[in-house]
């Protein structure tokens, strides 16, 4: 027998989705594998939606660093902090066409504490910078040694920065649990 009790508990996120034009979205853990399946699935899905070549680069190329940096920074792990390899960690990303046809490209995930403060300054300063600048920063990054602490490169929010047609936004929302990780958003229009 059908149950109303279904589109009433999950109709409204479904409705909500469609109305922001919610063309990707995933919430849970992520990993390298994950995030392999998730990449071939929203490169063919923007091939088959005609989205021009430079665009589905671009599209591709932020959705890539920004899962990476949700398996290499989330607070939220399945697996321990030490293990650099085969990372489980939790957080969210967000794909969704604009009225102008457009994307934004969106993610969250919980953080550490001391890291909100340091994303913070990298980031604001990553606002105020011209592309030419970007260009130039990523250029320099890739000639440096990857920073201390850092899991990648250093250049997931370069690349992200680079490809965008805007400044990046972002914000960070404390958790309601007393000590909790604050939860950090990141918005790149492309």
């Amino acid at each position: 027998m059908p149950s109303s009790m279904i589109a009433d508990k999950y109709g409204s996120f479904f409705h909500l989705a469609r109305q922001h034009q919610v063309i990707f979205y995933y919430v849970g853990y992520f990993s390298q594998h994950i995030v392999a399946a998730m990449a071939d699935a929203v490169k063919l899905q923007l091939e088959v939606a005609g989205v021009a070549a430079p665009t589905r680069r671009k599209l591709f190329s932020s959705f890539v660093e920004m899962a990476q940096n949700i398996i290499h920074y989330s607070a939220d792990a399945l697996t321990p902090p030490s293990q650099q390899d085969g990372e489980l960690r939790h957080g969210s990303v967000c794909i969704r066409r604009e009225d102008d046809g457009s994307f934004s490209l969106l993610c969250a995930n919980p953080i550490e504490r001391v890291v909100a403060e340091e994303l913070r300054i990298k980031l604001s300063a990553l606002r105020s910078m011209t592309l030419e600048e970007i260009k130039q920063a990523y250029r320099q990054t890739l000639r440096e040694e990857t920073p201390e602490g850092s899991k990648g490169a250093g250049m997931g929010f370069l690349t992200v920065a680079r490809d965008a047609r805007e400044p990046l936004e972002f914000d960070f929302d404390a958790d309601d649990e007393a000590g909790g990780s604050p939860v950090f958003y990141l918005k790149a229009a492309i």
